[in-house]
């Protein structure tokens, strides 16, 4: 149950503005009827979104776009396939990962593992190639099936709860923040440590979404493995403890789990500063399974690190 920004109305299923972020009921969820912040990016005067729908409300940029539209041969439209994705960003990171997924098995039978090393890992000794900080969020290791199947769960499940709550846009920049944070922190202890490294996957994206879940709701029962019922906060102090022991132990194979726990301190963080700032509850039970080892189960090729 969340309460509206304007009214203070409790509701269970609030409306998120994706103009502005905010949580409204059914009286004030239009950008016009909250005062919306988005409307002060439009150049319309009266202040009135367009819908898509109002063939008066047009420019030539909107008939040009639409002309193009008209020419791919997929709907596009409210009622077609792509309105799946429309304004949920959890299905969206999803299909990038299985895409990227894709990308890496053609790249590697075609190209050079050098192309392929610069185009999807982040490594310890280049770890300038900033671009390398996003594509290795959705890249994962190409001879590990289970771990993009594992991440993939983990994300499925949770993710539109925490994007349902934060709304669309926070909920992605909280995916991209954490899994760039949680790369970024594995590849440079690794190089203190005189271990250089090259990590892949979105684990620590995916252990942030459980953190920021552990916070609002640790009572929420998820069933592990589809059978057994743990409460979530176990859950997440199991993959904590677990990342922690190998880590001082100087052990864990080729699993990050310094990106493990720093994804999971982000979500954390950013769980704990949602509950002070909004009243919001969560479901009271969630079905889920993942691999040992974290969401993306042990393994990978050697001398990379996935998570």
């Amino acid at each position: 149950m969340a309460k509206c920004d304007v009214c203070g109305k409790n509701e269970n299923m609030p409306y998120n503005c994706r103009h502005c972020g905010g949580t409204y009921c059914a009286d004030h969820r239009l950008p016009e009827n909250h005062d919306c912040s988005g409307l002060q990016n439009w150049n319309d005067p009266k202040g009135v979104f367009d819908s898509g729908f109002d063939d008066s409300v047009d420019s030539g940029s909107t008939s040009r776009v639409s002309s193009l539209a008209s020419k791919i041969p997929i709907n596009t439209g409210a009622g077609g396939p792509l309105a799946y994705f429309r304004g949920n960003m959890t299905y969206t990171f999803l299909a990038l990962m299985w895409l990227t997924f894709l990308a890496q098995l053609i790249v590697g039978i075609f190209a050079s593992s050098s192309l392929y090393e610069s185009l999807f890992l982040l490594t310890s000794w280049n770890v300038e190639y900033v671009w390398t900080w996003v594509t290795s969020i959705f890249a994962h290791s190409p001879g590990n099936f289970m771990h993009i199947v594992g991440n993939s769960i983990v994300i499925f499940f949770f993710g539109p709860l925490v994007e349902r709550y934060v709304g669309s846009r926070n909920f992605a920049i909280l995916f991209i923040v954490s899994g760039v944070l949680a790369g970024l922190g594995q590849v440079l202890i690794s190089a203190a440590q005189g271990d250089p490294t090259a990590v892949l996957g979105a684990s620590g994206a995916a252990l942030a979404i459980l953190g920021v879940l552990t916070v609002l709701n640790p009572g929420l029962k998820v069933y592990l493995y589809f059978l057994l019922p743990v409460p979530i906060w176990l859950l997440t102090a199991g993959y904590a403890l677990f990342s922690v022991f190998f880590l001082a132990g100087g052990g864990g194979g080729n699993i990050a789990h310094m990106a493990h726990l720093v994804g999971l301190v982000i979500g954390l963080a950013y769980g704990q500063y949602v509950k002070n700032n909004r009243n919001i509850g969560a479901p009271s039970s969630l079905e889920f399974g993942g691999g040992p080892g974290g969401p993306g189960g042990p393994g990978g090729p050697g001398g990379r690190r996935r998570f």
